[in-house]
């Protein structure tokens, strides 16, 4: 079964800061796709077994903080 799980990131602003996330949450055990709206400032990530604590720390690691 595949979860999905939504976190807003208010500083990211262009794509690079996408490319970080991106790479990052990527790295994450059961990630499967990442995907980051820049417009919204959404972080959509879908994969198997997703650790909260996991993910939000993969994005402080690329230097943002998730709400």
């Amino acid at each position: 079964m595949t979860d999905a799980r939504t976190y807003s990131v208010p500083a990211i602003h262009c794509g690079h800061c996408a490319a970080a996330i991106k790479q990052e949450v990527s790295g994450v055990p059961g990630v499967h796709t990442v995907d980051v709206d820049l417009d919204s400032k959404i972080v959509t990530i879908r994969g198997e077994g997703l650790s909260d604590g996991a993910l939000r720390e993969a994005i402080e690691d690329a230097g943002y903080e998730a709400d």
